[in-house]
């Protein structure tokens, strides 16, 4: 796995790539009730539809943020952490992971949707400076649940 950015000697956030994705689609599984196939996350690595940051802890995938950059803009498909290592700052981790690559390569504008009831991601999108733009009502194929539609200027 290529580093990103190490944290520590056990805990690093990666660059995911095709030779991680069945450790990818394994977390995925335990993260979300409706999640990507295989093919999905395939084609869309393949043809940098997507990219994905991963957080390792001591050799395993713990938590992954898939992301898309067009133009200036960038978008957060998915953001993922294992149910044993949540609330422990794996997801703003890679968040601001993100965020300074993103400052990096001059994105100006971040989005991204979150399901009302996910209290807990809304308070770290809130935190991170994403202010809510909008509402998907019955956006979610799983619970067709409200998306909260998210913005940041960089």
């Amino acid at each position: 796995m290529k580093s990103a950015e190490a944290t520590s000697d056990t805990q690093k956030i990666l660059d995911i790539g095709l030779e991680h994705l069945s450790q990818l689609r394994a977390l995925e599984s335990l993260c979300f009730e409706y999640h990507w196939t295989e093919e999905q996350f395939r084609l869309g690595l393949e043809k940098k539809a997507f990219f994905v940051l991963g957080y390792e802890e001591q050799g395993l995938l713990v938590g992954y943020l898939a992301y898309s950059i067009v133009l200036d803009e960038m978008e957060v498909l998915n953001l993922g952490v294992h149910p044993d290592f949540r609330r422990k700052g794996i997801g703003r981790a890679l968040m601001q992971g993100l965020m300074l690559r993103c400052r990096e390569m001059d994105v100006k504008r971040g989005l991204l949707d979150v399901k009302e009831s996910n209290v807990p991601a809304i308070g770290l999108y809130e935190s991170l400076g994403f202010v809510q733009v909008g509402v998907r009502k019955n956006y979610y194929p799983d619970t067709r649940e409200d998306a909260l539609l998210y913005d940041l200027n960089f």
